[in-house]
């Protein structure tokens, strides 16, 4: 037998010539047979076929499947809520360390806190997100603190990490994100919809793979590949676009790139990370622009009759990968009430508890098979107040929490997104075992526990989920990473104007960048952020220019701004109780906007905390909290002069710019992007070269007028000059040479 055993630090590792690495910080008994060496996870003695890596990853769940109590099967259903690492007492999501806080504790940052070793030991939790984190040094060590615990547990089944998105280059926003810390910057979605390039998708997808199994994280909650076809939706920056046909495309180079492990013979192993696409059926479509995060957003809606448009990026692309793991392995159901798409039973309920969305669509007509998960908090009971972040059991409220769940399992979901908590899943499949037999229920139940393992299997976690945490730092924002994103920004951002002579910026110019602030506003968790003030560029601007504190002293202003951002996003409790409807318009202009277009009567509508099922807003006025950037502009243009105005515009959603272009001698838009990649795009360094990925509106009437659904945008907005902001547009086309 050919091997040889090495001490790697946190864990020892048995080397193979014919075979897997195998690693184990837990003294686990190693197997020797047929020339290799096992595992012995069960600690039984002899090789078990889930402990036999000859094994498919299939059988290998299958197996193991088999043998987990109810226990251990509702544990691997439950994916854990937001984890820190470690849970600092400023942050929104708190944890103790040996009863005490971080700060208090005496622990070391890669520890587990008190409540992840319960949920791993008491709920056999397995599948954990994790959301902040100081380093790569420390995300490595937490990870193998996880896998250590659960590998001395029953089974040994290891742990799966996954996050949100987190190398988006701005965490500005209306969205919640996932901090990055580390990790190489890249453009949000809809900027590599702009670069237009698939084979930019699949070199990120690459990279953030490399990353992700650096830190430790083995599935990516993303891509999302909704259709963006609602130009207010606030989490339209995250989509790669409204048009399919583009869209599908890069849905298969996201999903190859982050999947595929070269060399494996079905692409699965130790480099691949498991892409959980979303929000199936399609999200992007919230009435009036609204979120489904909140009760006031729950409904999509299809005034065009658009809905199988918003499925083919799932059923053409992430169905169907050209790689050799031919299917996304994960799927999320979005919040939503799709109004009417279910044409069988004629339910509008949240889309994990549509048995037509998620059985009849998914599982039958078009034969998933993967791991569906539902989103985030959806089987709590709903508050009292509409206007709240909060539990999402749209339709169903009365429903009990244990027949919630016990309706999404039967609808052919495999995992409970954000629920801790093991015992509403036992109480489901017991009321089953009542109404449909215990060897029914076991065999539905163990089904899903498959599903779970094998994509644990797939990774490669059972030989070796354990990792060098040095080798990690030296991984995760490396120099080539961090450069191929810099690119990557360059390629995504869009020269929208450009006055002859005015770029590229000369070395050393002097330039005035006024300050911004922020009104008062509501934050994604429907909590009030007061007032404040921001200094754009916040770093050290002296390798590109001389910042001067007055526009008189400058030779040119760069005036930052960004695309409207909604005071209230389409709904407030303080309106409600003024007016009788607490509805606003969400608007992608900078001043007060009022909707005197918008639809009479609301297409869907009704919920038990409202007494009128319509939900317009026509008539309601909305503001935006960033009106002051068009203040600024305007400010500026008056005190500079005929001396030049650059605009820098970080673009989270589409905006009308018939109030602020004339204004402007330049125009640079950027879909993320740090200060040295917008600074490089303005004086020369770097080029521009991206095109809108969206049109640009008219007005905000043309935006009314738009359909949610329809995959071609509002009446786009023409400039001064003649040119059309429409999607595919750039100043670049106009000139070539301006670009080069």
């Amino acid at each position: 037998m050919a091997y040889r055993r090495e001490h790697r630090g946190e864990y020892e590792a048995i080397i193979q010539d014919h075979g897997p690495t195998l690693g184990t910080a837990a003294d686990t008994p190693i197997i020797e047979q047929d020339g290799y060496c096992f595992k012995d996870l069960a600690h039984t003695g002899k090789l078990l076929p889930y402990e036999d890596w000859r094994l498919s990853a299939k059988e290998r769940a299958a197996d193991l499947a088999s043998r987990l109590s109810r226990e251990e099967i509702a544990g691997l259903m439950l994916y854990s809520s937001h984890q820190c690492v470690p849970f600092h007492a400023r942050l929104r999501f708190s944890d103790t360390y040996g009863g005490k806080p971080f700060e208090e504790s005496g622990a070391d940052p890669w520890a587990l806190s008190d409540a992840q070793k319960l949920f791993l030991e008491r709920d056999h939790i397995r599948h954990i997100l994790q959301m902040s984190v100081d380093s790569a040094e420390i995300s490595a060590r937490w990870s193998n603190a996880l896998q250590r615990f659960c590998e001395q547990a029953k089974w040994g089944i290891p742990v799966n990490i996954s996050t949100d998105p987190r190398h988006g280059a701005d965490e500005g926003g209306a969205e919640f994100r996932t901090a990055g810390k580390g990790v190489s910057k890249w453009p949000e979605g809809i900027g590599f919809t702009s670069a237009g390039d698939p084979e930019l998708v699949r070199q990120f997808a690459k990279i953030a793979a490399k990353e992700y199994r650096a830190l430790g994280i083995t599935t990516a909650l993303g891509p999302q590949i909704d259709l963006s076809t609602e130009p207010r939706w606030m989490r339209l920056e995250d989509t790669l676009g409204s048009d399919p046909e583009k869209v599908i495309p890069m849905v298969k180079a996201y999903c190859d790139g982050m999947q595929t492990t070269e060399g494996a013979p079905d692409g699965w192993g130790k480099d691949s990370v498991i892409t959980m696409v979303k929000h199936w059926p399609g999200g992007g479509t919230g009435e009036g622009g609204r979120d489904a995060h909140y009760a006031y957003g729950c409904f999509a809606v299809y005034p065009a009759g658009k809905a199988k448009e918003h499925l083919r990026p799932f059923t053409e692309g992430a169905f169907q990968l050209d790689g050799p793991t031919k299917c996304a392995g994960a799927v999320m159901p979005y919040y939503t009430v799709s109004w009417n798409l279910d044409t069988k039973d004629g339910e509008n309920v949240g889309n994990s508890y549509s048995h037509y969305i998620l059985n009849d669509l998914l599982r039958e007509k078009y034969a998933y098979d993967g791991v569906v998960c539902t989103d985030w908090g959806i089987t709590g009971d709903p508050l009292e107040e509409l206007d709240a972040f909060g539990p999402r059991c749209y339709g169903v409220q009365n429903l009990s929490v244990a027949e919630r769940h016990l309706r999404i399992i039967l609808n052919g979901a495999d995992q409970f997104g954000g629920n801790n908590d093991a015992e509403p899943i036992l109480e489901a499949w017991r009321i089953g075992d009542v109404r449909y037999g215990e060897a029914w229920m076991r065999e539905r139940m163990e089904l899903s526990a498959t599903r779970l393992l094998t994509g644990i299997f797939r990774l490669g976690l059972f030989e070796n989920p354990y990792l060098d945490p040095e080798e990690s730092a030296r991984i995760v924002g490396q120099a080539e990473f961090v450069k191929a994103g810099l690119v990557a920004q360059a390629r995504s951002m869009v020269l929208l104007k450009k006055r002859q002579g005015i770029l590229p910026l000369r070395k050393g110019i002097r330039v005035y960048i006024p300050d911004r602030h922020y009104d008062r506003h509501k934050v994604f968790f429907r909590t009030w952020a007061e007032a404040s003030d921001i200094h754009p560029f916040n770093e050290d601007l002296s390798p590109w220019l001389v910042r001067v504190s007055t526009p008189e002293e400058a030779d040119v202003a760069i005036v930052r701004m960004e695309s409207p951002l909604s005071t209230a996003e389409g709904y407030l409790k303080d309106e409600r109780e003024a007016t009788g409807s607490g509805y606003l318009p969400i608007q992608l202009q900078y001043r007060p906007y009022m909707a005197v277009e918008a639809r009479a009567v609301s297409i869907a509508g009704g919920d038990f905390r409202e007494a009128s099922a319509n939900r317009t807003y026509r008539g309601k006025t909305a503001s935006a909290y960033n009106e002051s950037d068009l203040d600024n502009l305007i400010a500026v243009r008056k005190a500079i002069g005929d001396k030049p105005i650059v605009v820098s515009m970080r673009m989270h959603k589409p905006l009308v710019p018939s109030e602020w272009e004339p204004l402007a001698d330049a125009v640079l838009l950027d879909f993320g992007a740090t200060t040295k990649a917008v600074m490089d795009a303005l004086f020369g360094v770097s080029s521009p070269t991206g095109k809108l990925p969206y049109n640009l509106p008219k007005d905000m009437a043309a935006v009314e007028r738009h359909s949610e659904d329809a995959i071609e945008g509002p009446e786009p907005y023409t400039a001064g000059d003649g040119s059309v902001y429409e999607a595919g547009y750039s100043a670049c086309q106009e000139n070539k040479s301006q670009c080069e």
